[in-house]
């Protein structure tokens, strides 16, 4: 398992880098299908590091003490938060619909929390 998972997670890191060159040009059908697909990947791979990132942004916010009590809680909620947000991605990935969580990957605005937006909206 161990040998398996920086190989994904590598590939993970270097398609959301190659789909986010070019999120400015109008995306067909295949590339928002497949941009979504990978999304929904990279959140269940790397859900992970929401303890990590919660833990930081508490610490920073107040104190030590609740930073790693208070991390520790928002980082477990926010991780099966992208996992399930990645689930549906992977499930509805013929949709092309908006993205649930924001920042869109978890390495994205590391400094800013995770929210959670509208279900299934059609991208324009």
């Amino acid at each position: 398992m161990k040998k398996l998972a920086l190989p994904l997670l590598l590939a993970s890191l270097l398609m959301a880098t190659v789909s986010n060159c070019f999120a400015d040009e109008q995306q067909s059908y295949g590339s928002q299908v497949g941009n979504k697909a990978l999304n929904g990947f990279a959140n269940i791979t790397t859900a992970v590091l929401e303890i990590p990132k919660n833990i930081i942004n508490t610490t920073n916010d107040s104190n030590f003490a609740y930073g790693i009590a208070g991390g520790l809680g928002k980082g477990i909620l926010n991780t099966v938060g992208r996992i399930v947000t990645g689930m549906t991605d992977l499930i509805t990935a013929p949709l092309p619909t908006k993205p649930i969580a924001y920042p869109l990957y978890v390495w994205d605005d590391f400094d800013e929390d995770t929210t959670y937006g509208e279900v299934f909206r059609l991208q324009e």
